[in-house]
């Protein structure tokens, strides 16, 4: 990576901005890719950063953990029997940690799970639990095997890496679990003051995650609808709640073979009781319809905004053809709001350019291809030269309909004997004209139900817009924190994984948070790929008095590191406190 300028002249002034670029190979080319809008890197900025890093953080985390800068004695040194043991990983796990501190985690999980009579504190052990699955996602066993070892969280947490191992890492789960509700409570407020987030919106969604092995002691763990395209595998289902930002609210686990639609009352009914119930407009996609749920909320005096199956804009017919009274929210997409029958609810059709040219080309692609296999099939017919059974016919084209659906309604088939042909069968079709004005008509749009009637269709659009943030949220929990596959068996264990890759996506957000408002954009991957290279290492200095010195040092990032680091008004220590048990040596 490296850096490059560009100069504005405004108000007779000269600004030059800063942005961070790498280069990134597309093929035969390469391309510059920015990381990073840095602005005008200037000391106001850097005051700034830092005052943010300081209402993020809450104090100067970890100062035990340094030694000062200034040497404590002179003595000579045999520079040619120098060297370096104890590589580690230290950027990543350094940042990771001083957010869990600025979360409360730390304070919270201490509070929550007093210290007894075990040699590593269980909320020290959860740290590590969380930061694992944010730097480097996998089993428990390898997290006590081989990835804290490699990393200088036993400098950071003060735990030594003997002390990591498979069963106490196991047990921190069970320690975790029953203070789920505790830490969800705690995060919502902890995040909203750190980031003046509102959740006066509750974009709610529902994804599956599926087990290797057969779990039969996890009566949870049950085949469904699988979104993994797994149907091979059992699995749970997880139902998400996020802040408007895409923030985590709160989360519950549901069997695997549980129905969307069915969830809606429980999850809003555990919002409430942990929350409490005040004018919130739950967003919810079209999955969770249904006129009982939808009852169940109005009855409950609560606000909503949903998706609508499809099949819905038929009732809006003379609407979509009426020109007037529709409104351009943004290119290529416009709204129309409809008063709902009764009054109590409104109804908002949206039209895309875009998507209408998408779903367009997709009906003359299967209307191509049904057509086409029609052609052959009848070809096959008469050329026939045994007796081909009816059903069979009509099982080869209710197939043909079924891979190509989007296009199935244009065609009337009718399989029947022809006379002419020796009573062969043949397969005779129509496209009909009335399907193909309604697919006309209704390409590209879609509508929203809602009750909230004080809100202007465009306020209606942008919100329920926002609801691929809860899609966002899921993707990173596949992606990124790779919650599937699940190895646990017991169902305890897998909500305590469950509960850990959520802390560790709030942890995400967190930093997400963190970097737009440092001018770094909202891509925590690309951030840590850069911090995950700067490690710590111990210098072995030989005196010429036959001792020999050890200081644990973190390497000097580079200028793109040190930019960073800066922008997020961090100062990376120098040298590490080495632990008692190390100076005794």
């Amino acid at each position: 990576m490296y850096l490059r300028h560009s100069r504005i002249r405004k108000n007779g002034k000269t600004h030059i901005y800063w942005r961070l670029v790498r280069s990134v190979r597309k093929g035969t080319r390469v391309t510059q890719e920015t990381v990073a809008q840095l602005g005008e890197l200037d000391k106001v900025g850097r005051l700034e950063a830092r005052a943010l890093a300081r209402r993020i953080t809450g104090k100067d985390w970890g100062r035990d953990l340094f030694e000062p800068d200034e040497p404590e004695e002179t003595v000579r040194v045999k520079f040619k029997k120098l060297r370096l043991e104890r590589g580690r990983r230290f950027g990543d796990v350094w940042l990771w940690s001083l957010l869990w501190q600025a979360t409360g985690l730390d304070e919270l999980l201490g509070r929550l799970i007093p210290e007894g009579m075990e040699d590593v504190p269980w909320a020290k052990m959860a740290a590590v639990q969380v930061i694992a699955r944010l730097c480097e996602p996998s089993s428990d066993l390898h997290i006590a095997e081989d990835w804290y070892r490699r990393t200088a969280l036993d400098d950071l947490l003060g735990i030594p890496e003997e002390k990591v191992n498979e069963q106490r890492v196991y047990r921190a789960l069970d320690q975790m679990l029953p203070h789920k509700t505790e830490m969800e409570k705690h995060l919502k407020e902890r995040l909203g003051e750190l980031f003046g987030l509102s959740y006066d919106l509750m974009l709610y969604d529902v994804t599956s995650t599926y087990f290797e092995g057969e779990c039969l002691a996890n009566p949870m763990a049950k085949r469904g609808h699988s979104r993994d395209q797994r149907s091979d595998c059992k699995q749970v289902c997880i139902a998400l709640v996020v802040s408007r930002e895409g923030v985590p609210v709160g989360y519950e686990v549901f069997d695997g073979n549980r129905v969307d639609v069915t969830t809606v009352e429980d999850i809003v009914e555990a919002m409430e009781a942990k929350y409490g119930k005040s004018g919130r407009v739950w967003v919810m996609d079209r999955g969770m319809t249904s006129e009982d749920n939808l009852e169940w909320l109005r009855e409950g005096k609560r606000r909503y905004l949903v998706g609508t199956p499809k099949s819905e804009l038929k009732h809006h017919e003379k609407a979509l053809v009426d020109k007037a009274d529709w409104k351009e929210v943004r290119e290529g997409l416009e709204v129309k709001l409809c008063p709902g029958p009764e009054g109590e609810e409104a109804f908002v059709l949206c039209r895309s350019k875009h998507r209408q040219e998408k779903e367009k080309a997709m009906h003359q692609r299967f209307e191509a291809r049904i057509e086409k296999a029609l052609v052959k099939l009848e070809n096959r017919l008469t050329k026939a030269k045994r007796p081909v059974q009816r059903w069979r016919v009509e099982r080869q084209i209710g197939r043909l309909l079924g891979r190509n659906s989007r296009a199935a309604g244009l065609f009337q088939i009718e399989v029947m004997e022809d006379p002419s042909r020796g009573s062969k069968l043949k397969a005779q079709w129509k496209k009909d004209p009335t399907w193909a004005e309604w697919a006309s008509l209704s390409e590209g749009c879609y509508i929203l139900r809602t009750n909230v009637m004080d809100w202007t269709p465009e306020e209606l659009w942008k919100t329920y817009i926002q609801l691929t943030q809860a899609e966002a949220a899921f993707q990173i929990h596949k992606s990124d924190l790779e919650i599937r596959p699940i190895w646990h068996h017991t169902a305890d264990r897998v909500k305590a994984h469950i509960l850990v890759c959520f802390l560790a996506y709030v942890l995400w957000k967190t930093l997400e948070q963190w970097q737009s408002r440092a001018g770094l954009g909202n891509s925590p991957r690309t951030l840590l790929e850069e911090l995950g290279r700067i490690q710590s290492t111990d210098v072995i200095l030989p005196t010429v008095d036959g001792r020999e010195l050890r200081l644990r040092c973190v390497v000097q990032p580079d200028e793109a590191q040190a930019i960073l680091i800066d922008r997020l008004g961090l100062v990376l220590p120098k040298r590490l406190r080495l632990p008692e048990t190390v100076l005794k040596m």
